[in-house]
């Protein structure tokens, strides 16, 4: 990554201290989202607190799916490699029907259009993904305070007060609740929490190793009434296989070892042992949705905003990709942005949710009718889709590029070769480009690339991204105006031409859809912010600009006021 000095330093000492309780955040819940936006919050310099109920880090497999967009959420939180490295590949479905096996790949690949490093989904249970970002937190110095119920949660006009079950009182200035489907913090924040919970609808989940089963595809039994059983391997030198059995409603449940083992046997095949049972559990799949992600200073997170059936991999996802949404956003507002700024956040997440809702439900109905085209996913749950464009930070009359908005997700691209080179930076103009640069007094980023070689490697990071392709953008990029506070900008020329001269350069400015000179703001969560052509303002208008009259500073753009603390 590119090394610099980074616009808006004091981020994190910008706290209103006259305001400040004992910390900026509380987070509750230390799954994977609260661990997510604990990481982010961390990173940022943001004082942040997690409490757990429970007395142990979850030790399940449940949520075992990582979507590619999940991944480049983890990828900016320096974690895909590492993720990567604990998962693997899905294996292949096996349909077990009599003495034949019907074999097919459940999740397509991402098409190579769609710019991401990441273009299959990743096979990485639950745990593995918690204790990813547990100890990542506990790196930055935060650590879970386990065994911490909530039992109260009130705020007023500037803190939050939550009250634990031990008598300790905790105060903030924002809590975000990340405490599953029973959120304390959405039962305080008095937001409904609609849809339905099936309750005659149940699996039980277990994990444990199965001796006499093969580890080269995910295994499904169809068994009539409603009692089908599917096993599928779980990455690790253990051999554990995440096992799904479906019971009725009159369907006698024990977990002990010995009667789940029986079970096993009795609908998969009198071979097979399971042994070493590390976890069970009884799932009723819910369809639930928050009339609201926010009141006042309690928001919600994952589960505790939107639950989902397992199919798909959605639930998780979904929910790490609200914290990566909701994080530079906390720091913003603590920064002294308008607090008008997380509403943005349940109007940006919560369609997506609602979408995603619908999507989840339908895949759930296939598996539990076992075809196999129920049971095939695509790009629909790789979420690389989704886009914020005409919510409330991506206007829909906003410039535009030939194939990129504002709202839309910013693609991956490899980088020409020449903005590989680090080269020497002055007040200007970074010879070779991809260089990060600014001028005294435009509160900008300089340096050299360093060993950047794709998009992805300028984005890593807390900060905001401004791209420059073309001279003139070049130019306009040095003077684009960035508040001292809150989340820094990171500037970044990337071509001094937008007429490709390589195939390399081809690729870069098509993914882009650059046909003129053109600055691309790209948000802190991998969205862009904002898109100007300089030839199309002298002054202001979006954030692409050029100088105030007088040789002043710029004015700060609509663009860009909308997303900073200034």
């Amino acid at each position: 990554m590119p090394e610099s000095n980074d616009t808006g330093e004091a981020a994190a000492g910008a706290v209103d201290t006259a305001h400040a309780a004992h910390t900026a955040v509380t987070v509750i819940g230390a799954g994977p989202v609260g661990l997510a936006l604990a990481l982010d919050l961390a990173r940022r310099g943001v004082p942040v607190r997690v409490v757990e109920r429970d007395e142990k880090r979850f030790q399940g497999s449940r949520a075992k799916g990582i979507q590619p967009r999940t991944l480049e959420v983890l990828d900016d939180l320096g974690l895909a490699d590492a993720a990567r490295t604990a998962g693997g590949a899905y294996p292949p479905m096996g349909l077990h029907l009599g003495p034949f096996t019907k074999a097919w790949q459940m999740h397509a690949t991402a098409p190579d259009s769609i710019g991401t490093p990441y273009p299959d989904v990743l096979l990485l249970p639950q745990y593995a993904t918690t204790a990813l970002l547990h100890d990542a937190v506990e790196r930055l110095g935060v650590r879970v305070d386990f065994g911490a119920r909530a039992v109260e949660i009130t705020q007023d006009g500037g803190t939050c007060t939550v009250r634990l079950e031990d008598g300790r009182v905790l105060r903030s200035r924002y809590v975000v609740g990340a405490d599953g489907g029973s959120s304390t913090v959405r039962k305080a924040a008095g937001i409904a929490f609609e849809g339905t919970t099936h309750e005659n609808d149940r699996m039980i989940l277990v994990d444990g190793t199965v001796d006499g089963l093969s580890r080269d595809q995910w295994h499904i039994w169809p068994r009539p009434r409603g009692r089908g059983i599917a096993a599928c391997p779980l990455p690790g030198e253990d051999g554990r296989f995440q096992i799904m059995i479906r019971i009725r409603p009159d369907d006698p449940v024990d977990l002990t070892g010995p009667a789940l083992a029986t079970l096993l046997r009795r609908r998969a095949g009198a071979s097979l042992t399971l042994r070493d049972i590390t976890w069970s559990s009884v799932f009723r799949p819910n369809i639930r949705l928050a009339e609201r992600y926010r009141n006042g200073r309690l928001l919600l997170c994952g589960d505790a905003a939107h639950v989902h059936t397992p199919a798909g991999a959605q639930g998780l996802n979904t929910g790490v990709q609200d914290a990566h949404n909701l994080g530079w956003k906390l720091q913003q507002v603590l920064a002294g942005a308008d607090d008008a700024l997380l509403d943005s956040y349940e109007r940006e997440r919560r369609p997506v949710a609602a979408q995603v809702l619908g999507r989840s439900t339908e895949l759930y109905e296939g598996l539990r009718r076992t075809r196999p085209g129920g049971l095939t996913r695509g790009p629909d749950e790789h979420q690389l889709g989704i886009s914020y464009f005409g919510g409330p930070l991506a206007p829909a009359d906003a410039p535009r590029t030939a194939n990129l908005r504002c709202g839309d997700r910013a693609p991956d691209a490899a980088l020409p070769e020449a903005t590989r080179t680090t080269g020497p930076a002055d007040a200007t103009r970074t010879t070779g480009s991809a260089g990060t640069r600014g001028t005294a007094g435009s509160a900008g980023t300089r340096g050299s690339a360093g060993s950047a070689r794709r998009l992805f490697d300028l984005y890593r990071g807390p900060h905001f991204t401004a791209l420059a392709f073309g001279a003139d953008a070049a130019t306009a990029l040095d003077r684009l105006p960035w508040p001292p506070g809150g989340v820094p900008l990171r500037r970044h020329t990337v071509l001094t031409h937008t007429t490709p001269r390589t195939p390399e350069e081809e690729a870069l400015l098509t993914a882009y859809g650059i046909t003129e000179d053109t600055v691309v703001l790209v948000r802190p969560d991998g969205y862009i912010g904002d898109i100007g052509h300089p030839a199309d303002s002298a002054g202001g208008g979006s954030g692409n600009s050029g100088g105030a009259d007088g040789g002043g500073a710029p004015p700060v753009p609509p663009a860009i006021a909308r997303l900073t603390a200034g």
